[in-house]
């Protein structure tokens, strides 16, 4: 950091993100509704206006600052791997790997545990798939159901999936939250996933023995119909690959090539259907895209005009440690989240800023990818307004408020990432 900068250069080298948060929030609230205002047309306006910050350069260069950190090549691999998290996304799911994962995790398990069987479902699937969103949409249909077949209430079954699908979004290799946390910290997924699971599995531990521990709930789950259990390898295949180390990219590639073949030899997919599948998948990352060209052209202004130094020089002067850095990391991208409703989105704006404070006080950053990550799907478990509450509630037709207090892994979650922040382990620096 060179030298002492002023609050109110500061203040205005980090105007463009306040700007973002601000326009974001109060269109949110004026429309009563967080996907109202598309955050695309939020980062573009937030970008134009970071412009004006930009003193004594033309407007040909100020633009030329945008570029240089949209086109930076930890950005360029960032959206490399969202295009083939697309396509292998949309593949698998075509050719019919969620439908047998459901399945088998519904009938492996006793329906005795029905509780503890939904959970280890959606902790499965979402861990499998990547996806909060799509976990839900597949499984909270059958929770519903299972309620009406029993006793148990609507919203509790609900929240079982939600939190379980919270539990895959914060570890899946081709989870977004993954994929923007690793890359934005510099570090391998594989090494993230092994220091988060520290904090994931023992929450998720603690949750299947608090279902185990409630009224015993049975059903048989029906209208499963019949499925193709070998389509569930090609999601064995990204967890085993990642964790053996092969590169990201590759493994996402072949198993993309993997879940095609089987999904054709299974006469599930076509050629052209699989064609048509990974060009779904990929045009449904455009938003995402987007999103993250924006998001790293406005950070690079704010970067280039103090911003970051500011905050850190502002750190610094609070006595500053290395616990404080990394409660700071989770303090912000919580409410980073509870101003945008979107957890990706959360970290790639807290990222820079957690990157700066892991080098500064050596924490490892597989550390700080997992504290940003965990902590970003633990505020978006909990509120109310976010996506998956808002789709949850819809197919089940109940309110979301009454889901949120059964909400038991978000809540475990909180607790075990805090205690994993104020107690740490001995760990590599990484």
């Amino acid at each position: 950091m060179n030298g002492t900068i002023s609050t109110s250069k500061g203040l205005l080298a980090l105007s463009p993100l306040i700007v973002f948060l601000l326009l974001y929030l109060f269109l949110s609230l004026a429309a009563d509704d967080f996907y109202a205002v598309p955050l695309t047309v939020a980062f573009l306006a937030a970008s134009i206006y970071s412009l004006f910050i930009m003193r004594g350069l033309s407007i040909g260069k100020r633009f030329e600052r945008l570029a240089e950190g949209a086109a930076s090549p930890s950005v360029m691999q960032m959206l490399w791997i969202f295009i083939l998290a697309g396509a292998f996304a949309a593949t698998a799911k075509q050719m019919g790997a969620i439908d047998a994962t459901i399945h088998l995790e519904l009938t492996a398990v006793p329906p005795g545990f029905l509780l503890s069987s939904l959970f280890l479902a959606s902790c499965f699937i979402s861990l499998a798939t990547g996806t909060s969103v799509g976990t839900i949409a597949a499984l909270v249909p059958i929770a519903s159901s299972m309620a009406e077949q029993t006793e148990a209430s609507t919203a509790m079954m609900v929240a079982i999936v939600v939190g379980g699908a919270y539990f895959g979004d914060n570890l899946s290799f081709i989870s977004d939250t993954t994929i923007v946390a690793t890359q934005t910290q510099g570090c391998e997924m594989k090494d993230k996933f092994r220091a988060n699971i520290w904090i994931a599995l023992p929450a998720a531990i603690i949750c299947l023995v608090l279902y185990a521990c409630l009224p015993a709930v049975s059903v048989q789950p029906d209208n499963l119909g019949e499925v193709f259990y070998p389509a569930i390898i090609p999601y064995i295949y990204i967890i085993v690959a990642a964790l053996a180390g092969m590169n990201v990219m590759l493994v996402l590639a072949s198993a993309t090539v993997l879940a095609g073949l089987i999904g054709i030899a299974s006469s599930a997919l076509t050629p052209f259907g699989w064609l048509k599948a990974m060009n779904d998948g990929i045009m449904g990352m455009s938003e995402l895209i987007i999103v993250t060209l924006l998001a790293a052209g406005l950070m690079q202004v704010i970067r280039q005009a103090g911003g970051i130094d500011w905050l850190m020089q502002l750190f610094n002067s609070c006595h500053g440690s290395r616990r404080k850095a990394e409660l700071s990391m989770a303090g912000m991208v919580v409410l980073t989240d509870f101003c945008t409703a979107n957890n990706t989105i959360a970290i790639l704006s807290v990222g820079p800023l957690a990157r700066y404070l892991a080098l500064r006080y050596n924490i490892p950053a597989k550390r700080a990818a997992s504290i940003l990550d965990t902590f970003s799907c633990m505020a978006q478990g909990i509120i109310p307004y976010g996506a998956q509450m808002l789709i949850a509630s819809g197919l089940a037709a109940v309110n979301p408020l009454d889901i949120i207090p059964y909400l038991y892994y978000p809540y475990i979650l909180g607790v075990v990432a805090l205690i994993y922040i104020i107690i740490p382990r001995k760990e590599c620096n990484s």
